[in-house]
């Protein structure tokens, strides 16, 4: 089933409505859709590298957004619709993890995730229902998803079609270094102000725990 979702994802690449489809996809990935944008993106950056920077704040925009319905899910529908999302996606396990980590760290989880494999989707719904500031949540989001799609934008514009071979050998680790170092400054405050016993307590975090 992921694959064909996959495909039918690359597909929208060529259709007449591709920026719309990039947007739709953005945003559901956000919150409920299990195939992220970024093989979309970079077919659409490949095809028309003068519109790459378009197609970069097009993505940015969406996931915001798609991260704002995502954290509305958590916050007021969770036990009816996050719950159900969650164990669809196999992120149910998870779950008391996420939320852990979320209310000791805040902004730098969601920062971490940028240069990550987490799914957006489990921050996201996690963020609503733990009552994640909505502010921290919003600047936290921009800055992380701005940074992974609007880096690529730029550097399809910047250099055309011969910067695909660079940035699927180097992206990755550029994207991992830059917000690590953001967020572990951040990490490294609340250690030396008397928070690092967290990472501990929620690696075996449960719902009982966090409720």
């Amino acid at each position: 089933m992921l694959n064909r979702l996959y495909q039918w994802t690359l597909a929208k690449a060529a259709h007449r409505h591709a920026e719309r489809w990039l947007f739709a996809i953005s945003f559901m990935e956000s919150s409920f859709f299990p195939i992220p944008p970024h093989p979309l993106l970079g077919l659409m950056c490949l095809a028309r590298p003068e519109k790459a920077i378009r197609f970069g704040f097009i993505c940015t925009l969406a996931s915001v957004l798609g991260g704002l319905f995502g954290y509305a899910i958590g916050h007021f529908l969770y036990e009816t619709v996050g719950q159900q999302i969650l164990t669809a996606l196999g992120l149910a396990a998870k779950f008391p993890v996420a939320a852990c980590y979320l209310r000791d760290y805040g902004a730098e989880i969601i920062l971490i995730k940028g240069a990550t494999p987490i799914p957006f989707k489990l921050i996201t719904i996690t963020a609503g229902f733990i009552g994640l500031p909505l502010f921290t949540f919003l600047w936290a989001s921009i800055v992380s998803r701005a940074f992974q799609f609007m880096l690529v934008g730029f550097l399809f514009w910047k250099f055309g079609r011969p910067i695909k071979a660079f940035i699927e050998k180097y992206l990755a680790l550029l994207s991992a270094l830059f917000l690590v170092l953001i967020a572990g400054g951040f990490i490294a405050a609340s250690m030396l102000t008397g928070g690092g016993h967290k990472s501990d307590r929620c690696s075996g975090a449960t719902m009982e725990s966090i409720r």
